[in-house]
């Protein structure tokens, strides 16, 4: 396909993608004092699966790790996978300085330590918010998702138990989930730098140059592995913002490991169709969640 034929289609997706209005949550619930350390909650618009208690997909969204980028955009996905039977938690994070980066390019993206120890936090307090705010949500059939930025984030999360030993996110053991579906993940952040993903983001979050290699093994999914944990990345094969080399590298890096890591390539589609809740491929999406958590 003619790259300008690509672009254009790229353009298209993005537009739709954003074109959905937010969808407000049904409870919030702060896991800190700062204002972005608060989780969305949604409720399950409908039963589908057993009766009873129903899977829990949180869910990080992505950006770039920078600032102008909430979790307002995926707001819509947030609703659809509620309409699809889940409750669900979209978790707020803080992320890159207000303002451009030093050449005045682009807002900086990522806080190290600060995104992730929000995240970690917003993990670790989870089961006790999901008690109050969804008591529907079954917590032992939970199923991290995020997108790009958010896919790298659900990666990383599912890894804590094998960071190294002087990390602070470390975990004693494995968290208590059903799976991971990594949605575009910047997965791979050697390979990211090559391509020059987001203009350089993976390396703004580690907070400077000459620490990249020292934080990597901190941060990096791809240096984070085996985990044991099932999972699953889902990759436009036209996506012009992580390209599909980002998550083919960690999926390869996973085999080396001893892991089998599913990869779900889709024709004809690039970045944000996977959390359009128009596009077909969100419906995949939904699927390969669905087939972890029931």
């Amino acid at each position: 396909m003619p790259d300008d034929v690509v672009a254009a289609r790229a353009a298209a997706e993005e537009a739709s993608a954003f074109a959905h209005p937010p969808v407000g949550p049904d409870v919030t619930a702060a896991y800190g004092d700062h204002p972005d350390q608060v989780i969305d909650f949604y409720v399950p618009r409908v039963q589908a699966g057993p009766g009873g208690s129903v899977p829990l997909v949180v869910v990080l969204h992505g950006g770039a790790w920078r600032s102008p980028y909430d979790r307002r955009h995926i707001t819509p996905f947030a609703d659809f996978l509620a309409r699809r039977g889940f409750a669900v938690a979209n978790v707020e994070y803080r992320r890159g300085a207000d303002g451009p980066d030093a050449e005045g390019a682009s807002p900086v993206a990522g806080r190290w330590p600060d995104t992730f120890d929000d995240v970690a936090a917003a993990l670790d307090a989870l089961p006790a918010l999901v008690r109050e705010a969804v008591p529907q949500a079954d917590s032992r059939r939970t199923v991290l998702t995020g997108h790009s930025a958010g896919g790298h984030l659900a990666l990383w999360a599912a890894a804590r138990h094998v960071l190294p030993a002087d990390a602070p996110w470390r975990t004693g053991g494995s968290a208590s989930l059903r799976g991971v579906v990594a949605l575009a993940p910047i997965a791979d952040f050697e390979v990211a730098g090559k391509l020059d993903v987001c203009g350089g983001a993976a390396g703004q979050l580690l907070g400077a140059e000459e620490l990249f290699e020292e934080r990597r093994p901190y941060a990096d999914p791809a240096l984070l592995l085996p985990t044991g944990v099932a999972t699953t990345l889902v990759q436009g094969r036209t996506d012009l913002v992580v390209p599909q080399a980002v998550a083919e590298a960690y999926a390869d890096a996973a085999a080396k490991a001893g892991e089998v890591v599913g990869l779900t390539l889709l024709e004809d589609v690039g970045h944000f169709p996977l959390i359009d809740p128009t596009a077909d491929a969100c419906a995949v999406v939904a699927e390969e969640i669905a087939q972890l958590a029931w």
